[in-house]
């Protein structure tokens, strides 16, 4: 390990004295989550739709390409992760790479999500890969902002509450713009075109807030750890190993019902025209849990208030199966409240990953927020696709065909379970790591006396 170059003195300055951070700072920062948070649900969900149906591209070839994507996806994430912590210049490792990354992501955006007419599968590929690249650089680098901008235990919970809230904003906008405007012209101007349009201005907009506005965190490095080291410190850490573990169940947990959530309503159901409706009402109900398990993370501790949430959680999936047909007052309630539960999932797994890194700062003596948010990322992502890569396979087992009558019939009985039930048991499995996890308010509040009374080679 080598000493690490000593760093412009205006950015200690300008650095030193950052909690608690304003709230019009929390709130600037916050903000480029918005546009973020516009492209991955409609990557996911509305642009495989639109390019087979609308451009009339094959099934076969638009899943390989974003196939393709998200095996980039996957190499991205180290690579930046790593890049995202040795990127030292004067403006900030964390600014600097954020704002480099945001003419590409806007831009990507706008030509994934405009694409021309008569466009092939190749346009497809390629501006994934791009906003692959742009996205990554842009929500690694800025995760790690938010965990270093405050070093006290609650601290980290308001501005992890502040940029989930916000996050789930965009996510509400990426559901309704597309669906309010339609899909039906392929030329012209159509609900995620105008969501593109809405992504390249809104994207260097906001961002540029948050990058003028938002100091850069004080960084509290001594030295410089290589790979192989680097590799070894993150697999001793663990309070890292055990809140991974538990975020990929309950990740896993989440994504079940996420992917199977419109066939439920509409087929398990018989609600086709209210999936769109319900979904919206999920999402802004979790906006509205994120101010209570800030509250509830001060009142219990950010572990066991996550652990709480995912119990009422599993109480409120139990029922689902044994709903009627047509039971929408009853569903929307169990909407409701899985909604609010949301937003513990959103915003306190990241306030206690900060923790978490703080365990590595202190024994490497290198702050490495970059390398662990790049796995917390790879996490989220393995959890999504481990959900689609269960689920279908099971439900085809049992039956369930949704191209056909027939087969919807028959395999509603495997839906309602697998919606339902089978996350059970992965939130039980994340419960029962997180249970007594050793990082609570005292803990931290000792790691950081630590990092902070040991003078930095900076």
């Amino acid at each position: 390990m080598s000493q690490i170059p000593d760093l412009a003195g205006t950015q200690r300055d300008a650095t030193a004295n950052l909690r608690p951070l304003a709230l019009p700072r929390v709130i600037a920062y916050a903000l480029p989550a918005i546009p973020l948070a516009a492209l991955t649900l409609p990557l996911y969900i509305l642009v495989p739709t639109f390019y087979t149906e609308t451009l009339g591209l094959s099934l076969a070839s638009v899943g390989f390409a974003l196939l393709v994507v998200r095996i980039f996806d996957a190499i991205n994430d180290p690579l930046i992760g790593w890049a995202a912590d040795h990127f030292r210049p004067r403006f900030g490792r964390r600014r600097a790479l954020f704002a480099i990354s945001l003419p590409l992501t806007a831009i990507s955006a706008f030509m994934l999500f405009w694409p021309p007419e008569g466009v092939s599968t190749a346009w497809l590929m390629g501006w994934g890969l791009m906003l692959s690249l742009g996205y990554t650089a842009a929500l690694i680098p800025f995760s790690a902002w938010g965990a270093e901008l405050a070093t006290d235990y609650n601290g980290r919970s308001r501005i992890a509450g502040w940029r989930e809230a916000l996050t789930l904003t965009g996510t509400l906008i990426a559901i309704a713009l597309p669906f309010a405007i339609g899909f039906e012209q392929a030329d012209g101007m159509h609900g995620l075109a105008a969501l593109g349009v809405a992504v390249l201005i809104g994207l260097p907009l906001l961002g540029g807030i948050a990058v003028f506005a938002t100091p850069e965190p004080r960084e509290y490095s001594r030295t410089r750890v290589d790979l192989r080291a680097g590799i070894g410190h993150l697999a001793r850490n663990r309070p890292f190993v055990r809140l991974i573990a538990a975020f990929f169940l309950n990740g896993l947990a989440n994504g079940i019902p996420a992917t199977l959530f419109l066939y439920f309503v509409s087929d398990r159901l018989g609600l086709p025209d209210a999936r769109g409706p319900l979904l919206f009402f999920y999402f802004l109900c979790a906006i509205a849990g994120v101010p209570l398990a800030t509250w509830a993370a001060r009142r219990f501790g950010k572990h066991r208030a996550w652990c709480y949430a995912m119990l009422v959680a599993c109480a409120a999936f139990a029922p689902a199966p044994l709903l009627p047909e047509g039971s929408l007052v009853a569903f929307a309630i169990i909407c409701a409240i899985t909604g609010v539960l949301l937003g513990f999932d959103l915003a306190l797994p990241p306030a206690i990953q900060a923790d978490v890194i703080d365990v590595d700062t202190a024994a490497s003596g290198e702050q490495r927020s970059g390398v662990y948010f790049a796995a917390w990322s790879l996490a989220t992502k393995l959890s999504l696709a481990g959900g689609v890569g269960i689920v279908f396979p099971l439900l085809a087992g049992f039956g369930f065909d949704p191209s056909t009558e027939a087969g919807k019939i028959q395999g509603l009985t495997a839906l309602a379970v697998a919606y339902a039930w089978a996350p059970i048991g992965a939130k039980l499995a994340s419960i029962a790591i997180m249970w007594n996890f050793p990082l609570d308010e005292a803990a931290q509040t000792s790691l950081r006396s630590d990092i902070e009374n040991t003078k930095p080679a900076l």
